[in-house]
């Protein structure tokens, strides 16, 4: 199977390139960069250097052959590629936010006009498997609700307010450096940003919904000395009280049959590099702390962009994605 991979000069880019080299059945053919066009893929992303031979290209839409392609492009630009990658017959992946959302919202929150909207299942397996097994087209989800929607999901219908704070890693603000990342900015400090206005909100929100649940949603994210990685914890204020045995079970049997949801102790390092959610959760009457901890460039990312990938073309669907975490 021939994988094009757009933008994949980037984190989520070099990552995608990982982690397809430990696929049965893939092979990376094309990796776009207009920047870095003709070098070789180690400059860019040297710890690939001696498993990939590709160098960066910049071809035109009409030029890319591949069976399958991942838009690991930023938000606002995947729109550009969507259809015309789809009228040639190949089955897309978009990283980017351009398909998560409905039309309207994805238009007040990223204050652009979408240029060709078509709805498209949001890939979060665990929760869209179904809508996802066979398609054409696949949106994948942002980090931050990944993290966040698997911590709350088993209780959503309960809940009547959910408050996710979710601390994350620098990598997640993508390979640009900026005032914000800068590291005396970032070392030795946790830093709140959007406090109240994420744009990942939207997607929380719109999943909660979809759930079945009509709590209120509130969220806020800050910025940690770590390269990668999501720690959430979800408050959910239900509206009857229940007990550390119920939600534990209700946990056990919601993800029973998942294979990169584990209920354990979230720590950080244990996820990174991996396509694993870890999970544990606390109840204390009508309030239950969950946490969720994932790699934002992992399941928050390019792990769980191949793991769609594989229920779309017919893989295992842990197929080139069952690797343990780097702990230490």
């Amino acid at each position: 199977m021939e994988i094009a991979i757009i933008g994949a000069s980037g984190y989520a880019g070099g990552e995608l390139i990982r982690l397809l080299l430990l696929h049965s059945d893939a092979e990376v053919v094309c990796a776009t960069s207009r920047k870095l066009a003709g070098k070789p893929i180690e400059h860019a992303h040297p710890h690939l250097k001696g498993f990939v031979s590709l160098s960066f290209e910049n071809p035109s839409i009409d030029a890319i052959d591949a069976d399958v392609a991942f838009l690991a492009v930023p938000h606002t630009t995947g729109m550009a590629y969507a259809r015309p990658l789809l009228e040639r017959g190949m089955k897309v992946v978009d990283l980017s936010a351009d398909y998560r959302l409905p039309k309207e919202i994805f238009e007040r929150i990223y204050a652009v006009p979408h240029s060709d909207y078509f709805e498209a299942p949001y890939g979060i397996p665990e929760l869209h498997r179904k809508k996802i097994r066979g398609m054409d087209f696949v949106s994948n989800p942002g980090c931050f609700p990944t993290g966040a929607i698997l911590a709350a999901a088993p209780l959503a219908t309960q809940a009547h307010t959910v408050i996710f704070d979710s601390k994350t890693g620098v990598s997640g603000a993508g390979d640009n450096p900026s005032e914000v990342t800068h590291y005396p900015n970032v070392g030795d400090n946790v830093n709140p940003y959007k406090w109240t206005n994420h744009r990942h909100l939207a997607e929380m929100r719109m999943e909660l919904e979809r759930l079945g649940s009509g709590a209120a949603c509130y969220f806020t994210p800050h910025l940690v000395p770590v390269n990668r990685g999501i720690l959430t914890t979800a408050h959910i204020l239900l509206r009857e009280p229940t007990s550390q045995q119920e939600v534990e079970e209700r946990y056990r049997s919601y993800y029973r049959d998942e294979p990169f949801v584990r209920l354990q102790n979230p720590v950080l390092a244990a996820v990174r590099g991996s396509n694993f959610c870890d999970i544990r959760v606390e109840a204390d009457g009508r309030r239950v702390v969950a946490v969720s901890a994932i790699d934002n460039l992992g399941k928050g990312a390019s792990g769980q962009a191949i793991q769609n990938m594989n229920l779309m073309c017919g893989y295992q669907e842990t197929d080139g994605l069952l690797s343990p975490g780097l702990l230490p």
